[in-house]
């Protein structure tokens, strides 16, 4: 079975991790702390679940998912994510990250920074538009009336494919917004960011359709 590696395992990180092992994945969780503190967690997965290093989770994974602070993409395992799929979950929020000019004038996007950073690595921009909450309870099976759909964005052919069968089997559609430096329009402050899935204080969330998602993206301005 398919391994995934997890580099930071937070709210969202946690939430893919449990999705996909509940999907018959194999998961290498890993944060900044140390695999021991991940104790719990591993528990909480069951056998499917072990913890490691980030680098070891990068390595060991047949495709990576990086949940880490938008700040903290420059301390990643280039190395170990080179020429692998790696799905970014992460959003610049210059309050937490500090302000980047580039971001702040629109010139690129955070996705497009962490490829630089990362090189050969096959980036995916997704699940940065949900709220964890959400993302645990609209899982639905395959041809499911009130199927979820999650926008991705990247300039891989491949990788997209990849994606889109992880997402396909973790519950949910997707829909492509297009390459990487697209990514903006599933960022925060869009249409398409938290709103298409319901109120944050609602924790079922509200399903979103692949045309309702796919209208938000498109209603993106900047």
């Amino acid at each position: 079975m398919t391994t995934v590696g997890f580099i930071g395992s937070g709210n969202i990180g946690a939430t893919v991790a449990r999705l996909a092992v509940a999907a018959g994945y194999d998961v290498v969780v890993s944060n900044s702390r140390g695999p021991e503190t991940l104790a719990d967690l591993v528990a909480d997965l069951g056998p499917r679940a072990r913890a490691a290093t980030a680098a070891e989770a990068a390595e060991a994974g047949e495709f990576v998912v990086v949940s880490v602070p938008f700040k903290a993409h420059r301390d990643l395992p280039a190395e170990q994510l080179a020429g692998k799929v790696v799905l970014d979950t992460n959003n610049y929020y210059p309050q937490r990250d500090g302000h980047v000019a580039e971001l702040d004038e629109g010139a690129t996007t955070s996705v497009e920074l962490e490829q630089r950073h990362l090189g050969t690595a096959r980036l995916v921009k997704v699940f940065n538009n949900i709220h964890y909450r959400h993302l645990a309870a609209l899982a639905r099976p395959a041809g499911a009336a009130d199927r979820t759909a999650l926008p991705i964005a990247s300039d891989d052919a491949e990788a997209t494919k990849t994606v889109t069968a992880f997402l396909d089997a973790i519950g949910y559609d997707t829909v492509e917004v297009g390459p990487l430096s697209e990514s903006w329009r599933i960022e925060p402050d869009t249409p398409a960011y938290g709103t298409p899935y319901g109120a944050f204080d609602n924790p079922d969330g509200t399903p979103a359709a692949a045309a309702d998602v796919q209208a938000a993206v498109t209603a993106a301005t900047r």
